[in-house]
C-alpha cells in the first residue's frame, strides 16, 4: 500500500490530444456558463450546480477511462457527461427537462447519465453513488470482465457513512473502483478544514488499506497520468483507490449560491491565476499551436453552445403518458400487480384531476 501526497506526472500528451482536451474543456467552461444564464432565465427548473474551474480534473480523470470502463458521479455532473462525449444537445435538452435530453427529461441537472457511454449518473443524494459503484465493481468481477468503475464525489461525502462502507468492502473484495474526490475546498458553504477532523482527504484511503494519492486537479497531464495508472490497476489487480484532485470551483455552490458568504473575491481571483483553461491554452502555445487555431476552435465551441440552447428549446416535453416508464423491472408484474396507475399490470395510464397529479 502506497499513501502519496503528490505524483510528478510524466505524460507528455500528443499535441492534438491536448488540443481535442482543451476543446473539450472549453466547452464545458462555455455550457456551464450557458447553464447559468438558461437557469436564471427560468428555462432550468430544480437545482444547478456548475463545475467553472473544475475542468481539467474532470476531462483529464474521464479522458483515462477505456470504451467500456464504467462512470458514475454527484451532481455537479454536466462537464462528466459532456466529457464522456454526450451531445451538448442532449446535455442541455436534459436542463430543460426536454424529451431528447440524455435522460429523456426526467433527470435534470443533477441526474444525468448515457449508458451507451457507460455514465451511470449524476446522483442527487451525497454519497449516493459510493454504494451503486461499488455494486458495479463487484458485478464486474463476478462476470469475469477486466473492467473497472470510475466514481467521482465531491469532498463534501467524504464524511458520510457510504463513504466508509463503500472503501471497506471495496478493500476487502478488492473491487476494480478508483474513488475520485474532487476537492473544490467547500462542501456546499462550510470548508474541508471545519467540517473534517483529516482535511488531507486521501490519506484516509489508509485506514482500508488501499492506494491514496492527491493531484493537482487544475492540471489536466498529471490528472490523466495518474487516473489511468490508479484504473489500470483496478483492472488489471483489483486494486481498489483513492485520488484526491485538488481544484476550486470559481462560482458558488449552485446558482442560487453567490458564493461570497464563506470565501471573500480576493480568494476567488487568487484560485483564477490558476485557472485550468489558462493553463492548459498556455500549454499549447508552448507547443507550438498557434493562437488562430486556439481560436477558431473556440469560436466552433461558442456556436456548439449557442446551437444546444435552441435545440433544447425547440424540443418537445416528455408525454405524459411515458412518466411512469421504466419504473418497474420486467418480471415484476406480480409484485407491483395491486399498486395503483404506472404499475406495470396493465394499468399504464396517468389520470389527472382538475390538472393536478394524484
Amino acid at each position: 500500500m502506497a499513501v502519496i501526497d503528490r505524483t510528478d506526472a510524466p505524460l507528455d500528451l500528443d499535441v492534438d490530444d491536448l488540443f481535442g482536451q482543451y476543446r473539450t474543456m472549453f466547452l464545458i467552461r462555455r455550457f456551464e456558463e450557458a447553464a447559468e444564464r438558461q437557469y436564471k432565465a427560468a428555462r432550468i427548473g430544480g437545482y444547478c450546480h456548475l463545475s467553472s474551474g473544475q475542468e481539467a480534473a474532470t476531462v483529464g480523470a474521464v479522458s483515462a477511462l477505456e470504451p467500456d470502463d464504467l462512470l458514475i458521479t454527484g451532481y455537479r455532473c454536466h462537464g462528466f457527461a459532456l466529457a464522456r462525449g454526450v451531445p451538448a444537445d442532449a446535455v442541455m435538452a436534459e436542463l430543460f427537462g426536454r424529451a431528447h435530453g440524455c435522460a429523456h427529461g426526467r433527470g435534470g441537472s443533477m441526474h444525468l447519465l448515457d449508458v451507451s457511454r457507460g455514465y451511470y449518473g449524476g446522483w442527487g443524494i451525497v454519497g449516493g453513488q459510493l454504494p451503486i459503484a461499488t455494486g458495479m465493481a463487484l458485478s464486474l468481477v463476478r462476470q469475469g470482465k477486466e473492467q473497472a468503475v470510475l466514481c467521482e464525489l465531491g469532498d463534501g461525502a467524504v464524511n458520510m457513512g457510504a463513504w466508509h462502507e463503500s472503501l471497506n468492502l471495496a478493500s476487502v473484495w478488492n473491487l476494480p473502483v478508483v474513488f475520485m474526490v474532487v476537492n473544490n475546498k467547500y462542501g456546499m458553504g462550510t470548508s474541508v478544514e471545519r467540517a473534517s477532523a483529516e482535511p488531507d482527504v486521501f490519506k484516509r484511503a489508509a485506514a482500508y488499506r488501499v492506494e491514496g494519492e492527491r493531484v493537482d486537479g487544475d492540471d489536466l497531464e498529471e490528472v490523466e497520468w495518474t487516473t489511468t495508472r490508479l484504473l489500470r490497476a483496478a483492472r488489471e489487480e483489483r486494486k481498489p483507490a483513492v485520488l484526491e484532485a485538488m481544484t476550486y470551483r470559481f462560482r458558488g455552490h449552485s446558482v442560487a449560491d453567490a458564493g461570497l458568504a464563506y470565501r471573500t473575491k480576493e480568494e476567488i481571483e487568487e484560485r483564477r491565476e490558476q485557472d485550468p483553461l489558462t493553463r492548459t491554452r498556455a500549454s499549447l502555445v508552448t507547443r507550438g499551436v498557434p493562437l488562430e487555431g486556439i481560436e477558431a476552435l473556440e469560436a466552433e465551441v461558442e456556436v456548439e453552445v449557442e446551437a444546444s440552447i435552441a435545440f433544447a428549446d425547440a424540443d418537445e416535453a416528455p408525454s405524459v403518458d411515458r412518466l411512469a416508464a421504466g419504473m418497474y423491472a420486467e418480471g415484476s408484474e406480480e409484485q407491483f400487480e395491486r399498486m395503483r396507475p404506472g404499475s406495470p399490470a396493465g394499468e399504464e395510464e396517468l389520470v389527472f384531476a382538475g390538472g393536478l397529479g394524484r
